[in-house]
């Protein structure tokens, strides 16, 4: 049906569709009784047919008063007024109560509704993203640049070494090592005992770290490096890429020493394979000690002297210094992007290879990602960014807010989360408390209690998408697509944290933002991975749910997401930070 036009109501109305016909327009007047004009005496000779019609009758609504307008008078007869037989009644006489004065207010202050601000798409979020894993190659990277990322939205730095003064409606970041991060938001309205909604992931990926001492002897002519492979690295799919060099480097700057993060703007070694013409050997296993040595530069001097003048001690920096112990073109190298003149000054450093190719955005409609370091830097970068959104002053739910809104970053979780930076440290559960305590007025330790009960943790890291090309190797109906949400992942063994509750939490809490949760789980004839998920759980007694941004060719040196996905993951992860408060008040007993 069409809407009527607001023309229409002016001109025309229910009366006037269902009334007869209006006649020919008339002059009319008002009768003597009410008015003075005079119209002409209308001749009897000419006008005898005319007085012997009929009144006619006037169209209008408001009838029968037939004396206010009428086109017949008799005219020249004298009014007749029509009286009552019987007088109307006399109202009674009421008392009015004079009225009230009217009180005077103080101008009233117009309250502002929080500004409410459009929500981005996933495409905003795409180059940022293949930015950032082209920027920050290494977890030190990483770290610094998530930090700078949260001081421009307000976040101060604190320092597990000082005491802190936490506000409320606060916004703070802690580094430890720097090589893991946890940033948390206070709410205006936050008290102690209080809940809060916490995401944590990983941002270490598989690498080759440098060995304490990399200096080889050159084999052949070609000057290598000796590298370790943390965790899978070193994997097939390391032969034949540029790859490139950095990590931090601790320099002793006016009796200080100061940590600097450095990366070779080229690609400074690779990994040859052998031909596949040279038969059995080609086609592996592979030894990773003697077999996968990165080349790095060559040195034919031995061609022209005896076979040990190449296998002389550096004395760069002198004799004791760590540099000495350093290849010394990589230390040049170095020392010159860096700015250092002294070689001396260089305490040591901590190096590793890196996929040197940039993330590159591809497919026929740009719809996919291809780049290194995906796992986890994907989920733990949109876990960022969501914290920031939600944290932001044009956020409707941060100021009324009375909890705590963490993101949690850790490294080392390729390896098993061990050492203090990983999740298995004490490093978010002392955050926490730090907060706590900082509000308390009594028994911290109850009041901890009552925190982790209040509690949810997302627990953040990439699942498995769908490859087309190995179907069977995927549970039906459990098989993530790219480009259309995180996956929920459920493991029946314990390895993955989500439960019926966790995943209804989440679901309701993502409702709102149009998000789209899909579900994983292995098949049974395959082994799961694990996550931060079931150690953080387990340590602090929250309620947890895994959830992660899928992607294909996990733990390859070069993997493939969709190009929509951070941006996906940044929008669910967002509606949980906002929404859990809310939510988690439906699921208390």
């Amino acid at each position: 049906m069409t809407r009527n036009q607001h023309g229409l109501r002016k001109v025309a109305s229910t009366a006037d569709l269902y009334s007869d016909p209006s006649p020919p327009p008339r002059q009319a007047n008002l009768s003597r009784a009410f008015t003075t004009v005079q119209r002409p005496r209308l001749n009897p000779f000419i006008h005898s047919q005319i007085a012997q019609q009929a009144p006619s009758v006037r169209h209008s609504i408001a009838a029968p008063f037939d004396n206010l307008i009428d086109f017949d008078d008799d005219f020249g007869q004298p009014h007749r007024q029509q009286r009552s037989p019987t007088p109307p009644p006399v109202p009674p006489k009421v008392k009015i109560a004079p009225a009230p004065e009217i009180p005077t207010f103080a101008p009233r202050k117009e309250e502002r509704p929080p500004r409410e601000v459009k929500r981005d798409g996933p495409e905003k979020y795409t180059k940022p993203f293949c930015d950032f894993l082209t920027e920050n190659p290494t977890v030190f990277h990483t770290v610094d640049a998530v930090g700078k990322d949260l001081e421009k939205n307000g976040y101060k730095k604190l320092s597990e070494r000082d005491s802190w003064d936490l506000k409320r409606g606060g916004k703070y970041y802690v580094e430890r090592n720097g090589s893991s991060l946890v940033a948390f938001a206070i709410g205006e309205g936050y008290e102690a005992g209080n809940g809060a909604s916490i995401m944590a992931g990983h941002i270490d990926a598989l690498t080759a770290k440098l060995k304490p001492i990399p200096k080889l002897r050159t084999k052949a002519g070609y000057v290598q490096l000796g590298v370790a492979p943390y965790a899978g690295a070193l994997n097939n799919t390391w032969w034949d890429r540029d790859l490139g060099v950095g990590g931090r480097v601790l320099i002793r700057e006016g009796g200080k020493i100061v940590t600097k993060l450095v990366k070779l703007d080229w690609p400074i070694a690779r990994i040859p394979t052998l031909a596949p013409h040279f038969g059995a050997a080609a086609q592996g296993p592979f030894n990773k000690e003697t077999q996968m040595v990165p080349i790095i530069g060559l040195d034919n001097s031995d061609m022209s002297g005896s076979e040990g003048e190449n296998w002389k001690p550096s004395l760069l920096g002198g004799e004791g210094a760590f540099t000495a112990t350093q290849p010394p073109r990589l230390v040049r190298a170095i020392s010159k992007e860096l700015n250092v003149t002294d070689y001396s000054s260089i305490v040591n450093w901590e190096l590793e290879l890196f996929d040197y190719q940039p993330a590159t955005i591809g497919g026929l409609e740009k719809e996919f990602i291809f780049a290194g370091r995906i796992d986890d830097k994907l989920c733990s970068w949109a876990a960022i960014q969501a914290l920031i959104n939600s944290t932001s002053t044009f956020s409707r739910t941060h100021s009324a807010s009375s909890q705590i809104k963490i993101v949690a970053l850790f490294d080392d979780e390729e390896i098993g989360s061990l050492l203090r930076q990983g999740a298995r440290g004490n490093f978010l559960p002392t955050i926490v408390e730090r907060i706590v305590d900082s509000f308390a007025s009594k028994s911290v330790s109850s009041l901890i209690n009552r925190t982790y009960a209040n509690s949810f943790l997302v627990s953040s890291d990439v699942c498995h998408a769908v490859n087309p090309n190995f179907l069977g190797s995927y549970l039906e109906n459990h098989a993530p697509r790219l480009n259309i949400g995180p996956a929920v992942t459920f493991d029946s063994s314990g390895h993955m944290t989500t439960d019926s509750v966790s995943a209804a939490i989440l679901t309701r809490c993502t409702e709102s933002t149009g998000s789209k949760l899909q579900v994983f789980q292995i098949r049974n004839d395959s082994r799961g991975g694990g996550t931060v998920g079931p150690m953080l759980s387990a340590h602090m007694g929250v309620r947890s749910i895994d959830c992660g941004i899928p992607q294909l060719s996990m733990h390859s040196i070069r993997a493939t997401t969709g190009s929509l996905d951070p941006g996906l993951g940044v929008i669910a992860f967002q509606g949980f930070l906002e929404n859990f408060e809310t939510v988690d008040a439906e699921f208390k007993p």
